[in-house]
């Protein structure tokens, strides 16, 4: 299996071109989406993408522009481990690294291209800050291509115009991609990815703050995604969740369309079902669809775990430098070693559903400081020595019943909220 992972979506055409077809029912595009939704074979690779907001040092409140966020990246270079860099919409700035054999490999390549960037970031006066959310400025978006001018107006006529602008502008995440695995097992480890994610949050929550103020949320990251269209952004899974293709296949079509290319993006300000436009109730752009737009519809669905052949983990806050290791560690190997899947899933059981209150009050839930617990400690005795630093801090933190945006709320509390930043930002640079 090629495992690319990249931040840069497809784009569809105005029309079918070379290797295209033309979608004539939503059965069609439904046994299209199925079939390409997971791929068969082993596990064991591990891609991730990290996101950092970025601050200019001496004005923090500042949101440094397109053109000087791409200037400053120009200088980089290729990185050494690999990763590609881009711009989201807000102007954080996301390294995504290429598939690695397991979790240390992929956390050393992550690693040492964070370490490039964030010197060339510091050369140019700007730090990068591993946070869910940008604590101090309002959300703008700043990245002008047209997909994103059109998300605005889709998340605006869709009356989510607020919760999508911060969305898109104002949080941030470390993901985790990993292989699908055997076809015979998708279902269980479809399940569990989604079964950990209330814990996963707990643990990794890491934004007290959003645009200057403290939401009462410690991921308020997480906050604004529950927000947005569940159609959309709301987890795949259907009533059984025995077949992730089918489960999929139904999510995506059900999704109402958000942009159509004509060749430029366009947004859909009505809602109008995938499976409508493939069913010819409904003509975008006067046309039928092709496989092109469907490919294009797929990555503008944002579930917390998205299959893509492989599977995206998508609810993580972005963590400090610190904690990140250990936190992508405990991720892979929750999922990945077969030992530790077994005992994660009784472990997250009790808390399998409970996405909000894992965002809103963390480990301060008996319930959550107890799976988060068992979690840590399976991934704990796992974890070599070269990451045993950051488990360890970890596993305190965890013990604790502390999340990362404990310790930034402190600061923000005992510094102002400008102080805390750049203090993080600098210690970073």
């Amino acid at each position: 299996m090629t495992f690319v992972v990249t931040s840069e979506p497809g784009r569809a055409s105005s029309g079918p071109a070379v290797g295209e077809r033309v979608l004539t029912s939503s059965s069609s595009a439904a046994l299209y989406i199925a079939g390409a939704s997971l791929e068969h074979g082993p596990i064991g690779r591990v891609g991730l993408e990290l996101e950092a907001h970025c601050f200019d040092l001496h004005d923090p409140r500042r949101r440094p522009d397109w053109v000087q966020l791409n200037n400053v990246i120009a200088t980089v270079g290729p990185l050494p481990g690999g990763s590609a860099v881009t711009v989201e919409p807000g102007g954080a700035v996301e390294l995504s690294g290429p598939p690695a054999d397991g979790p240390v490999a992929a956390i050393a390549a992550l690693s040492a291209d964070r370490k490039a960037l964030q010197s060339a970031f510091a050369e140019a006066g700007l730090g990068l800050a591993l946070l869910g959310a940008d604590p101090l400025r309002r959300p703008h978006r700043i990245n002008p291509g047209d997909r994103y001018q059109a998300m605005e107006r889709f998340f605006t006529a869709s009356g989510t115009g607020r919760a999508g602008t911060a969305m898109m502008t104002s949080t941030a995440s470390i993901q985790v991609n990993l292989d699908a695995g055997p076809r015979d097992g998708w279902a269980a480890r479809v399940r569990l990815a989604h079964s950990l994610g209330p814990t996963m949050i707990a643990i990794a929550a890491n934004s007290p703050l959003l645009a200057g103020r403290f939401t009462g949320w410690a991921s308020s990251r997480q906050r604004v995604w529950s927000q947005l269209d569940s159609a959309r952004c709301g987890p795949i899974l259907g009533a059984s969740g025995d077949d992730p293709g089918t489960d999929w296949s139904r999510y995506a079509l059900k999704a109402p369309v958000m942009l159509v290319h004509t060749p430029d993006a366009v947004a859909v300000t009505e809602h109008v079902p995938f499976a409508d436009w493939a069913d010819g109730l409904v003509l975008l752009g006067d046309r039928r669809p092709t496989t092109a737009d469907l490919d294009y519809h797929l990555t503008t669905l944002f579930p917390p775990v998205r299959p893509r052949r492989w599977l995206e983990i998508r609810y993580l806050d972005s963590v400090p430098d610190e904690l990140l290791p250990a936190v992508v560690f405990l991720m892979v190997t929750l999922l990945d070693d077969p030992v530790a899947a077994e005992l994660a899933a009784e472990a997250v059981e009790p808390v399998a559903t409970a996405w909000d209150l894992a965002a809103r009050i963390g480990l301060k839930d008996d319930r959550l400081y107890e799976a988060a617990n068992r979690c840590v400690a399976v991934a704990a005795e796992r974890a070599p020595a070269e990451l045993s630093e950051s488990m360890q801090r970890l596993v305190q933190s965890v013990e604790n019943g502390r999340s990362p945006a404990d310790d930034f709320a402190d600061q923000a509390i005992s510094s102002g909220i400008e102080g805390a930043l750049l203090q993080m930002a600098r210690s970073t640079a």
